[in-house]
């Protein structure tokens, strides 16, 4: 795509969605920090739960949810199930220590997402002369709204008590800087920013069933929603690449070139997996 052949107006109206995606997200993150600093305000009135209980509970809530059985006559009928339903009615229960390192581990990701955007910005093939004009424009709109993402996941820490982390993840990062070393072309850019993507939506699923404070879970849920929607263009800019032509990377898309695989690539999965999860407290603060 030359300059000259660059229309923004359609890029505009895609970002513009994007941004209310972003703004809706970001609107419920607001709207339940109130709550998450009453409810750990009264958790820590009440002691804490600890870490590894709570993530047995969480295992087994999400056990019941897939198998059909989270019912009030199923949890009755198991006790490991009523003590998860005491634990689950108890207020003291709807946020834990176990929340605070969830949300901080969320915030180191969000960290290196933001440290690896802008590192590939400064590539000339995604953020200068040469860079593709829609890939460079999804490159500084995603490096933004990862920042806002980072700032929601720790301004909910430290309403709850916790101390904000504004570290990447410590296992990644090793990972991240190898795989930039490799980088020769947008096509190794792209793969590493879907895989960061991929990691952080299916980290986000996952967390989102073992969180207990539903402001926080609600957050967590939103953020995953953007991180895929990032994750689903990705794979159509990457399959694009891989089929050699970047010449359809272009808004509007022109419909007739594009191949059929088009529509759907960017949804390979019917159900959202969780193999490629982090282990959701491994950016805690220490």
């Amino acid at each position: 795509m030359t300059k000259e052949a660059f229309d923004p107006r359609p890029l505009n109206e895609l970002i513009e969605q994007s941004s209310d995606l972003q703004s809706d997200t970001m609107a419920q993150a607001h709207q339940g920090l109130a709550e998450t600093v009453e409810l750990g305000q009264e958790l820590r009135s009440r002691g804490e739960l600890d870490p590894y209980e709570a993530e047995a509970v969480a295992a087994e809530r999400r056990s019941m949810l897939r198998t059909g059985l989270f019912g009030a006559g199923a949890l009755a009928a198991a006790g490991f199930g009523a003590a998860l339903f005491s634990l689950e009615s108890t207020p003291a229960f709807a946020s834990t220590p176990t929340d605070v390192q969830i949300l901080q581990s969320n915030a180191s990701i969000e960290v290196l997402a933001v440290n690896t955007y802008k590192t590939a910005l400064t590539l000339p093939y995604i953020g200068g002369s040469s860079a593709n004009g829609v890939i460079k424009a999804f490159a500084e709109t995603t490096m933004a709204q990862h920042m806002q993402h980072l700032s929601a996941f720790n301004a909910a820490v430290k309403s709850l008590g916790g101390t904000p982390q504004n570290s990447a993840d410590p296992a990644l990062v090793p990972v991240v800087k190898a795989a930039v070393a490799k980088i020769t072309g947008p096509e190794g850019v792209v793969a590493l920013a879907l895989e960061l993507e991929q990691a952080a939506a299916e980290t986000y699923v996952k967390a989102t069933g073992v969180i207990t404070s539903s402001s926080a879970r609600t957050l967590t849920a939103s953020v995953m929603g953007v991180e895929a929607q990032h994750a689903s263009i990705l794979l159509a800019v990457q399959a694009l690449l891989k089929g050699n032509a970047p010449q359809l990377i272009a808004l509007p898309p022109n419909a007739a070139a594009l191949p059929a695989a088009a529509g759907s690539i960017g949804f390979p999965d019917a159900f959202f997996p969780t193999v490629n999860a982090r282990p959701l407290m491994e950016g805690a603060v220490k």
